[in-house]
């Protein structure tokens, strides 16, 4: 395992261009909720350049995934934290023009928002001359994210675990050999993070709160030794999922897959809705996706394929 170093410092001209590439993420894992997160190989990828001061604060070229989503200027996640860290920094703005191509599926679980917010204080430390550490911009993300789980493993990269503790993120990583590969299962309506949340109980049962303790527990033992055989397991919850599948069809019909020939483990993609179906590096990911149009029910029904990746970079 890695951890986060606090002399892994982000340089750069603070007048010089730079670019992000930001990892989309799957948060929770199952077991891990609120704590894992598992970088994906489908980039936020950010170019921006200091723009003339006589012209708008920002402008945008888009490219991708929901690119008319990812050109708004009015309420832009990137921008809006990009500001308001300068501002809290007491630094000047700088107007920005941004060439953004986005790969990551909006709306369905995969860390297209702490993408976003871990980009716009990269910006922020970058055109601000913060002088912040890769720790510091994490520490920075989640606390706008409300929980470090997607902006650790976008960071970071592949399966990284985190905690708070007054006020910091801690977190580790491994997993880095791991050779699985990963299907996306995308309904067509999204699920806001918000509505996710209120689904959920305020108060666990102990057995429920030991049940996942001892799965989370092998899930990292899975990631850091290359265990696939413990995944089926590791990644069954009682935390969020239950709560969760009147608002996630797709849970209750996929979770059944765990444990079939090539299928390692199965779980909902952060809040969801999307679900995370990871499989053995030989599987037959054709035949899988066949599987789970089977039992899916869902006749625009989109499956990604996609492979652990590493964490965040800058240039």
């Amino acid at each position: 395992m890695s951890r986060t170093s606090d002399s892994d410092q982000i340089a750069g001209a603070p007048s010089s261009p730079v670019r992000l590439v930001l990892p989309a993420t799957s948060a929770n894992l199952g077991s891990g909720f609120d704590a894992a997160g598992l970088a994906m190989a489908l980039t936020l990828t950010i170019a921006a350049e200091a723009s003339r001061a006589s012209g708008p604060e920002l402008t945008i070229e888009a490219t991708g995934r929901n690119a008319d989503r990812c050109a708004r200027t009015a309420n832009n996640m990137i921008f809006e934290a990009y500001r308001d860290v300068l501002a809290r920094a007491g630094r000047p703005l700088t107007p920005l023009h941004l060439r953004i191509h986005n790969e990551i599926p909006l709306g369905m679980g995969c860390g297209s928002s702490a993408a976003a917010l871990l980009g716009g204080v990269m910006l922020a430390n970058h055109f601000g001359s913060l002088g912040w550490d890769r720790g510091a911009c994490i520490d920075e993300a989640s606390r706008r994210e409300g929980h470090p789980d997607n902006v650790a493993a976008c960071a970071l990269g592949y399966m990284t675990v985190s905690a708070v503790a007054g006020g910091s993120v801690t977190a580790a990583t491994c997993g880095q050999e791991v050779g699985w590969k990963l299907l996306l299962a995308l309904p067509p309506a999204s699920l806001s993070t918000e509505r996710a949340r209120a689904l959920l109980p305020t108060a666990y049962a102990r057995a429920d709160a030991v049940g996942n303790v001892q799965r989370a527990a092998l899930l990292v033992a899975a990631f850091a030794l290359d265990r696939g055989d413990l995944l089926r397991v590791a990644m069954q919850d009682r935390l969020h999922q239950p709560y969760r599948m009147e608002a996630c069809p797709l849970l209750e019909r996929l979770l059944p897959l765990a444990g079939t020939p090539g299928v390692l483990g199965v779980a909902l993609s952060g809040a969801g809705p999307g679900m995370l179906l990871v499989v053995e590096a030989d599987a037959d990911t054709a035949g899988i996706a066949g599987r789970i149009r089977s039992v899916a029910g869902e006749p625009e029904l989109e499956i990604v394929a996609t492979s652990i990746a590493g964490g965040a970079t800058q240039s």
